[in-house]
């Protein structure tokens, strides 16, 4: 397999989960300002989306969309840690943390780096972003991982776009929880080694 990335971006997430089941991969880096890859192809042929991740399966064919392209991964590797078994309410419990996170943290952030945007639109979606970081703060009160003691796909997806509060200048220091749940998860050696091998520790 390949997972086509940007550093940092939200394909870190499945960078975590590729790293977390430890089957073999291969990384290829696009420019998402170019739309060039790493080996100078046009991303557009690839992924006519435009944007990260993609993962391209041994028989050529392509998943986009993190949450769907870590649940196939999980399911294939048979890690019910990870993402728990199809048609258990743990599997719903995980599947409803990547979508809150998809749709009103990952977005509401994100857009905080379209140099587009007035700083009026700016702060509204700082707003928004900061409201619901601290509302996952809270719903985390101590636990050790989003679903309870067991890390899964939704906490690589969280740790990854909260790691871009510090990118946009957020200050989360009214969140605790969720900056104890952030070193938690930087500490475990997937995580580590996701992060240096995009340059990013």
């Amino acid at each position: 397999m390949k997972l086509f990335y940007s550093p940092g971006a939200c394909s870190l997430a499945v960078h975590i989960v590729l790293r977390e089941i430890g089957n073999p991969f291969e990384l290829e880096r696009v420019d998402l300002g170019a739309h060039k890859t790493s080996t100078g192809d046009d991303y557009y042929r690839s992924n006519p989306k435009g944007y990260v991740p993609l993962l391209e399966l041994d028989d050529g064919q392509v998943l986009t969309e993190g949450p769907v392209i870590c649940q196939y991964l999980c399911d294939q590797a048979g890690r019910t840690d990870l993402m728990p078994a199809a048609g258990s309410l743990p599997r719903y419990r995980v599947m409803e943390w990547q979508a809150f996170i998809s749709s009103e943290v990952h977005k509401s952030l994100g857009a905080l780096f379209n140099s587009a945007l007035d700083d009026a639109a700016k702060a509204t979606y700082a707003g928004m972003a900061h409201r619901r970081l601290q509302w996952i703060s809270a719903q985390l009160g101590g636990r050790p991982y989003l679903t309870g003691d067991d890390f899964t796909a939704a906490d690589a997806y969280l740790f990854t776009v909260a790691n871009w509060a510090g990118f946009v200048g957020m200050d989360i220091s009214d969140c605790p929880d969720l900056k104890a749940f952030q070193a938690r998860v930087a500490a475990r050696p997937a995580v580590q080694a996701a992060l240096k091998a995009e340059g990013l520790a």
